[in-house]
């Protein structure tokens, strides 16, 4: 660990660290798995599906960051290259087959609600350590992520 401003000390700024960290993997596969649909989609609801899966993926892009660099302020490094990601996201792989647009729904509506699991457990990490700010930043991210779901459930129901 590196020295670090917060008032922490290194035992819990390493176990957020880390947690930060399988979170920002989470969100760099989330992120690509975005574009796939947005790249990707087509269908009657691509007029409206295809900014709002852009507008997902700008706004995850702000929280990746801003967890990495949580992570390097806690005196821990950022992990996120693509090989790291393929290796330890714990969401689900996307079907880049996909281009029917409520098929790009439910699929990212499923990936939604695993990264909102993650989320949850790395927040009680944060929690459990007494890292307010860090608990802050994943209830901003959480709150976001549980409103971009429910827009994604909205569209799925007939």
């Amino acid at each position: 660990m590196y020295k670090s401003p917060s008032h922490l000390p290194e035992h819990a700024r390493a176990k957020i660290a880390e947690a930060l960290n399988a979170r920002l993997a989470d969100g760099l596969d989330l992120h690509s798995q975005i574009k796939v649909a947005h790249w990707n989609i087509k269908g009657p609801q691509f007029a409206a599906l295809h900014p709002l899966f852009e507008t997902f993926a700008v706004g995850l892009s702000g929280f990746n960051d801003a967890i990495a660099e949580r992570a390097v302020t806690l005196g821990g490094r950022a992990y996120g290259t693509v090989r790291h990601v393929a290796k330890t996201s714990r969401l689900p792989d996307y079907d880049q087959q996909t281009t029917r647009d409520m098929e790009h729904v439910r699929l990212l509506a499923e990936r939604f609600d695993a990264y909102l699991v993650e989320l949850r457990t790395s927040r009680k990490v944060a929690e459990e350590q007494a890292d307010t700010d860090s608990v802050d930043l994943l209830t901003s991210v959480i709150t976001e992520f549980e409103k971009h779901s429910w827009f994604l459930r909205a569209s799925l129901e007939s």
